[in-house]
């Protein structure tokens, strides 16, 4: 249907490069030429403020050829998809966000889509800068003017192209330029994963972008440079260390001048012994060639000798080369001069363990910044019923701008008439969800069950494995159980799951798969009725959540621990009186410290044992719970459908081995996980209790609204002093 707040801006255009070759010129400078030029076009979005006359622009871009680019001699002559391939490469680069990257095709398009809005972005924001400052121009006031924050790895490609705008087009040298653009850039890491940090192959990035290699290969030579300084060369082995570790180019040689910084003297040297016939030394190096060619020397009563294979020895396989690789990361922390993990256990596994060496070297780049969502969206706009009845008992409106005001409401937690008005507005979403679940899904639930939902990407890491298998296992219970059994014994429960899997993560789709089996089974079985539905809601967005999240009374935030960097989601939900199951990770930490630990279902092990625990599986010592096996049993009997799930269950056994040994450690917090539940059932049935955790979850939010984390950025970062506008 289009947007008909974006507006297009066609006198707003940079050109955008690929490809091509990087001269000298005469001038002494360096000149990318040739190769693919396409057009970075601006479409501007108004953001207006709350309750403000302020409106700000959000600048989006898109791409099409060069109008010089069209073909018309071939398009005349009837070859119109020849004529139209620029304009089609071009605009392809628009047209998937996060393309399957797979094939080298797949990885050209993301490695293009980053560049283009690095390079459309910054080209934008130094014509401003320029044209702001008037006739004299001076560069030392950018950084003051300009905050690049690079949110992950995906614009580290602003470093470089900041650094060719500086020295190539405006002819600043490079002390200046790299100066600059260390003051003007700051880095957010998003993930503790060090495999997950993003690389890409030096030979793509040479071929797509050779001028920002040029500019990488040289940052990389200061790098090393600052590295040999700060720990010399006497200790060989600690100096080997830290430049594998820390490097941007991975797997590339040391520069020339730095070839000799690891050589060791050779301790095994033989003393320099004169030798009667000079033709010995030729006869020894001779044989010593021959022997490391796997060959052996028979020698001859009258001297002669002769070669023979060596049959007992067998050469080895060579061994491939490994890939030549950018580490955009370690870019990132070098270029910036700030690094912020986003929740507070979240940046000491940044300084302890995934830069570690950075850390070291450069403490004071290191921060925290917890994570923060909107409470106008989160709140006041996605559940009007909820924030008519919390402006009634805080008095004000004001919360909505300043959520510290939310904590009032822990001194009405015990009262009656406030929780009765705050049940009846959990019911009311949660009659909408029900119709919601009706018209996307066709199955029908109760607004009496408990909603219980897990909504975010499909990801091994965040376990939705987890919470299935802890419903399959409930399910199992149930039909060994009368029905009064099963009526005493377990609470109503709508199990809802949202969220996506990537385009190649396979295991990902098995466990979506996995999933809607389990759903088409339970949601079908009239033994069990409204006590257990299981519920995947199709096409999970924003607008979905808005209805999912007010809704909710569970929310599972279960992720292994350590591996989750912060999480909004949870933010979201607790902001709405829903109560937290999860794991000591990511923002959980500090929404557990806030809202009190009686309010929220910790289950699972902690961040330190993780590491320890894999060795253990390693080693063949773990022992899984009875449960556990039971379960994986239940699931391979096919009661499920006849889909083999046996790559699914396979992942969660054997001690080694990629894609198994259970690397999320699944089967370890299973049982420490069911029996949470448990506790969740009991503290259900409470609903007075229940409604008091729900209200003490939302006076517990104030902490995350996200005008804090950016008055913090601002100020802790940046450097820069909120205004109080009118």
């Amino acid at each position: 249907m289009g947007n008909p707040w974006e507006i297009v801006r066609n006198d707003v255009s940079y050109p955008v490069k690929f490809y091509g070759q990087v001269v000298s010129g005469s001038d002494g400078k360096k000149h990318w030429i040739g190769g693919e030029d396409i057009l970075a076009v601006a479409h501007d979005v108004p953001i207006p403020g709350y309750k403000t006359k302020t409106t700000i622009n959000l600048r989006l871009w898109s791409t099409k050829a060069a109008s010089e680019e069209f073909d018309l001699y071939a398009f005349n002559a009837g070859n119109h998809t020849e004529a139209n391939e620029a304009l089609a490469n071009a605009e392809k680069i628009c047209y998937i966000l996060y393309p399957g990257d797979e094939s080298i095709e797949g990885k050209t398009l993301r490695l293009k889509q980053q560049y283009t809005l690095c390079s459309a972005s910054l080209q934008d924001i130094i014509t401003r800068f320029e044209r702001r400052s008037g006739a004299a121009v001076n560069w030392e006031e950018f950084p003051e003017k300009v905050a690049v924050q690079m949110n992950d790895t995906h614009p580290t490609l602003c470093i470089p192209e900041l650094m060719r705008i500086l020295i190539d087009i405006k002819d600043l040298s490079w002390e200046d330029a790299w100066s600059i653009t260390q003051r003007t850039v700051a880095y957010t890491n998003h993930t503790v994963l060090p495999e997950a940090l993003e690389k890409w192959s030096l030979d793509l990035m040479q071929k797509l972008l050779p001028r920002h290699v040029e500019i990488i290969e040289l940052i990389d030579q200061e790098l090393i440079q600052t590295i040999v300084a700060e720990y010399g060369t006497s200790n060989s082995e600690l100096l080997k260390k830290k430049l594998t570790e820390m490097r941007i180019l991975d797997n590339v040689e040391l520069p020339v001048e730095f070839a000799d910084v690891l050589v060791k003297p050779d301790e095994t040297t033989e003393p320099n012994v004169k030798l009667e016939n000079p033709e010995q030394e030729v006869e020894k190096d001779h044989n010593k060639e021959a022997k490391e060619g796997g060959e052996e020397i028979i020698a001859k009563e009258d001297g002669a000798e002769s070669i023979v294979e060596d049959e007992k020895e067998e050469l080895p396989e060579p061994v491939p080369e490994p890939p030549k690789l950018v580490r955009m990361a370690n870019l990132c922390v070098v270029g910036g001069h700030a690094v912020n993990g986003v929740a507070e256990i979240h940046s000491e596994i940044v300084k302890d363990e995934v830069f570690n060496s950075f850390y070291q070297l450069w403490p004071e780049k290191f921060q925290n910044k917890t994570n923060g969502v909107t409470p106008r969206r989160w709140i006041r706009f996605c559940n009007p019923e909820l924030s008519k009845i919390i402006t009634k008992w805080i008095g004000t409106e004001d919360w909505v701008l300043n959520t510290e005001k939310l904590a009032e409401l822990r001194k009405f937690a015990d009262n009656e008439d406030l929780q009765k008005q705050w049940r009846e507005a959990k019911r009311n979403n949660k009659i909408k969800v029900a119709a919601l679940i009706r018209e996307r899904t066709g199955y029908s639930v109760s607004p009496d069950a408990m909603f219980d939902i897990q909504v975010k990407r499909i990801h091994e890491y965040k376990r939705q494995l987890l919470n299935i298998l802890g419903i399959v296992y409930r399910y199992k219970k149930m039909k060994e159980m009368t029905p009064a059994e099963r009526k005493a014994n377990f609470v109503p429960r709508v199990c809802i799951f949202g969220g996506k899997a990537f385009a190649t993560y396979v295991q990902a789709k098995r466990i979506v798969k996995f999933i809607t089996d389990v759903g088409a089974t339970v949601n079908h079985d009239p033994e069990i009725g409204d006590l257990l539905k299981v519920i995947f809601v199709p096409d999970y967005n924003v607008s979905v959540a808005e209805m999912l999240i007010p809704a909710s009374e569970l929310s599972q935030h279960i992720s292994t621990a350590g591996m989750e960097a912060s999480g909004t989601s949870n933010m979201k939900f607790a902001m709405n009186g829903c109560i937290l199951i999860g794991t000591l990770d990511g923002a959980n930490v500090e929404i557990r410290e806030e809202v009190g630990e009686d309010n929220f279902f910790l289950f699972g092990a902690k961040a330190h044992e993780i590491a320890g625990l894999r060795k253990e599986r390693a080693e063949g010592k773990f022992v899984p719970d009875p449960r556990f096996e039971e379960v994986k049993k239940f699931v391979r009997s096919g009661v499920f459908g006849p889909y083999n799930y046996d790559e699914l269950m396979g992942s969660l056994e054997g001690n080694e081995g990629f894609g198994r040994a259970d690397y999320f450690l699944v089967g370890k917090d299973f049982p420490s996980y069911i029996e949470c539940q448990e506790k969740v059932d009991q503290a259900y049935k409470d609903q007075k209790t229940w409604t008091r955790m729900s209200i003490l979850n939302t006076a517990g939010s104030h902490k995350f609204s996200s005008d804090r984390t950016i008055h913090e950025y601002a100020r802790d970062i940046w450097n820069i002093k909120p205004v109080e506008l009118p």
